[in-house]
């Protein structure tokens, strides 16, 4: 309801009344005193929509000059004819600020992690909250649009300290929300970056006609998914480097990604994979680098490789290379 709040405030600010927009939104006037009071997204975007074509502001009284209707439509057109999300979204940063001077956005990446920051050039006062966390969820929408696929947070920084309402981040941003940073900004693997953008004009016409649940809503399909499991499944576990895979339930996957398991298992069949074949594919290329680069023993190969006998391994190894381990060993090492 803090959101409702400012939009409200909004409203006050140009002289005009937010019943009309509360009406559609079926949220009742009382319900804007009521602290612990919450809305659906449904009914975030209906009021958002309804305010921002009455105020003429897609910035809903953010800055210091409006942004009319079309604006962030504007933005979006600049940036559809990028090759890959990196440009995309530095054409959008660099374009944001020739619409509003009250912020800069950022865009960097460094040791595989991207960054989306926020400056701010002046007091945003009492709408500042709202500001903030819109910008940076319009432009995290926007490029999960754009790339069609979800593009999950390593983390979200916000340079004030912990509202009351504190635990509706956890809906707004999936991942680790830290409050009194230096900054504002949102974190996420660079990897996205690369991917090139899934989208032409006539598919942006159609979206701009219903854009505001990419800002409301969180998008779903993760087309990184199968490598950033690959990655998860490849990584030591800590303390027990060698029993890594066996530690890698999909509950344990599943909480690292931010995900259900039930999405986890539903995503990766949406790109053809599952989790069994990932983690099949991960222990035969360990048991395959090291059967070829050592002199271990089978069974510490075997363990190295997630299994938790040989016998098991032994039986694995031969389904997918038609071999027993010390077979292979033999035919890779022939001069």
């Amino acid at each position: 309801m803090a959101f409702v709040r400012a939009i409200a405030l909004a409203y006050a600010r140009r002289g005009m009344s937010p019943l009309g927009a509360l009406a559609q939104a079926q949220i009742a006037p009382d319900a804007l005193h009521e602290a612990d009071a919450r809305i659906t997204a449904w009914q975030m975007e209906r009021i958002s929509d309804a305010a921002m074509q009455e105020l003429d502001d897609e910035a809903l009284g953010w800055f210091g000059r409006r942004l009319p209707w079309g604006s962030y439509g504007m933005l979006a057109r600049a940036s559809i004819s990028a090759p890959n999300l990196r440009v995309a979204l530095a054409r959008w940063c660099r374009h944001h600020g020739l619409l509003a001077d009250d912020i800069t956005l950022h865009l960097a990446s460094d040791g595989g992690t991207a960054e989306l920051a926020i400056t701010e050039a002046r007091d945003l006062g009492a709408l500042r909250e709202f500001c903030l966390v819109s910008v940076l969820r319009n432009a995290h929408g926007l490029a999960c649009w754009l790339v069609d696929s979800r593009i999950p947070l390593l983390g979200a920084d916000f340079a004030f300290p912990a509202p009351p309402h504190a635990d509706a981040y956890a809906v707004l941003f999936r991942g680790p929300a830290t409050f009194g940073a230096a900054r504002t900004a949102i974190r996420f693997d660079a990897r996205y970056l690369g991917l090139p953008l899934r989208r032409d004009e006539p598919a942006l016409r159609q979206m701009l006609q219903h854009a505001l649940p990419l800002t409301v809503l969180q998008y779903r399909r993760d087309r990184l998914l199968v490598q950033r499991v690959r990655q998860l499944l490849g990584a030591p576990a800590a303390g027990h480097p060698a029993h890594a895979l066996a530690q890698h339930s999909a509950e344990s996957l599943a909480a690292q990604l931010h995900v259900s398991p039930r999405t986890l298992h539903r995503q990766l069949k949406e790109e053809g994979a599952t989790l069994q074949a990932l983690k099949d594919e991960v222990r035969r290329a360990r048991a395959v680098e090291l059967l070829q680069r050592s002199d271990r023993p089978i069974k510490q190969v075997a363990e190295a490789a997630g299994f938790l006998n040989e016998k098991s391994f032994i039986r694995a190894f031969r389904g997918w290379t038609g071999h027993s381990p010390a077979e292979f060993r033999r035919a890779v090492r022939l001069p």
